[in-house]
C-alpha cells in the first residue's frame, strides 16, 4: 500500500530562505513553493496542503494578507498557518495570532525548531482528523438505527441540537456540552437489535413484544461497549438511561429522580419533544403548543421537574433547529 506523506506548502520571497527550509522539511514531507502571495494562494488552493509556513514580508501582497483570504475562503479555512518572520515584536505576533495563524517562528531559521513545530502542528491536525472520523461513525451508526425504525437521519439531528441548548441551559462547560451533542445520536442504537415485526409494527405492541422493546437501552450499551468515560462512556450511559423516567416508572432499571444519569434525563426531554412534534406514517404531529404542555404535564414524573423549564425558556432556540432541519417530502 502507498504511504501518503503530509503536504507542507512553504512561501519566502527569498531563494535561500526557502532552500533552508526544504532541507530542514525534506524528511517526510511532500514539500511545494511559493515566492510571492498570489501564487501561494493559488498553491494552497489546488493542492489543499496539511501545513502552510508563510513569510509575512513579501513584495506584493504580504504575508498577512495571504493568510486572511486562505482562513476567509471555506475550502482552505482548515490548512493550519505557521508565520516565519524577521518580526518578532509582540505586537507583530498578537495580530498574526489574531488572523488565524496557528505559530510564529522568527528568522533566522533554526532547523530543530522549525521540525519540532511543524511535527506538533501536523500532530494537532491529525488528532482533529481522528476526532471527526470518530464523529462521523457514532453518526453513522445513529443514523442506522433511525433507519430501521422508519426514522429519518433529521430525526438524530434535531434531537441532538434539542440536547445541546438543553445542556447549556443548565450550566455545563462547553466542552460538556458539545460531548453531549455529539453522543445524542447513539441514544437508540439498540434498536438495532429488535426484530423488524416488533419495530415496524403498526398497531399496539402485545406485552411480550414491549417486553422485548424495552430490552433495548441494553442492547445498545452492549453494542457501544463497557467505556467508562470518553464519549463512548457518554454514549454509553445516554443509551441505557434516556427511556427512565423521574417517578422510577421507566425502563431498563426502574431508577428514580438523580439515580437517573443526568445526560439521559436531558436525551429524554429532547428525544420526546422532537418525537411528539413530528408526523411519522402512523401518527399526526402535535402541534408546539401541546408538545410543550405534555413535558410541563410530565414534569416530575416523567422527566426531570428542574430540567423542563429550562427547556422551555429556550423554546426559539429550539424551533429555529426545528424549522432548519424540518423535514422533507
Amino acid at each position: 500500500m502507498k504511504h501518503y506523506n503530509r503536504k507542507i506548502l512553504i512561501v519566502d520571497d527569498d531563494s535561500t530562505n526557502l532552500l533552508i527550509l526544504n532541507e530542514t522539511l525534506k524528511e517526510g514531507y511532500d514539500l511545494f513553493s511559493a515566492t510571492n502571495g498570489a501564487n501561494a494562494i493559488e498553491t494552497a488552493n489546488r493542492i489543499l496542503p496539511d501545513l502552510i509556513l508563510l513569510d509575512v514580508m513579501m513584495p506584493d501582497i504580504t504575508g498577512y494578507d495571504v493568510c486572511q483570504i486562505l482562513k476567509s475562503n471555506p475550502t482552505t479555512s482548515h490548512i493550519p498557518i505557521i508565520f516565519i518572520s524577521a518580526m518578532s515584536e509582540i505586537n507583530d505576533e498578537a495580530f498574526g495570532f489574531s488572523i488565524g495563524a496557528v505559530d510564529y517562528i522568527v528568522k533566522p531559521i533554526r532547523p530543530a525548531i522549525v521540525q519540532a513545530r511543524v511535527k506538533t502542528h501536523l500532530s494537532l491536525v491529525r488528532m482533529d482528523e481522528l476526532k471527526q472520523t470518530r464523529l462521523q461513525i457514532i453518526q453513522s451508526l445513529g443514523y442506522a438505527a433511525e433507519y430501521k425504525d422508519n426514522e429519518t437521519g433529521r430525526h438524530v439531528i434535531r434531537m441532538s441540537h434539542y440536547s445541546k441548548i438543553l445542556a447549556e441551559a443548565i450550566g455545563y462547560s462547553p466542552d460538556v456540552v458539545d460531548e453531549i451533542f455529539l453522543a445524542a445520536p447513539m441514544h437508540d442504537i439498540g434498536k438495532i437489535g429488535i426484530p423488524d415485526n416488533i419495530l415496524k409494527k403498526q398497531g399496539k405492541l402485545d406485552s411480550e413484544e414491549w417486553e422485548m422493546m424495552k430490552k433495548h437501552p441494553l442492547i445498545g450499551a452492549e453494542i457501544i461497549g463497557e467505556h467508562t468515560n470518553g464519549l463512548l462512556g457518554l454514549a454509553r450511559k445516554i443509551s441505557i438511561s434516556h427511556h427512565e423516567k423521574w417517578d422510577g416508572s421507566g425502563y431498563p432499571y426502574g431508577l428514580k429522580k438523580n439515580e437517573i444519569y443526568p445526560e439521559g434525563r436531558i436525551i429524554a426531554i429532547a428525544d420526546v419533544f422532537d418525537a411528539l412534534t413530528t408526523e411519522r406514517p402512523y401518527k399526526k404531529a402535535w402541534t408546539v403548543e401541546d408538545a410543550c404542555q405534555y413535558l410541563i404535564e410530565q414534569s416530575g414524573s416523567h422527566f426531570d421537574p428542574e430540567f423542563v423549564p429550562l427547556f422551555l425558556n429556550r423554546l426559539n432556540d429550539v424551533l429555529e433547529v426545528k424549522e432548519k432541519w424540518k423535514e422533507t417530502n
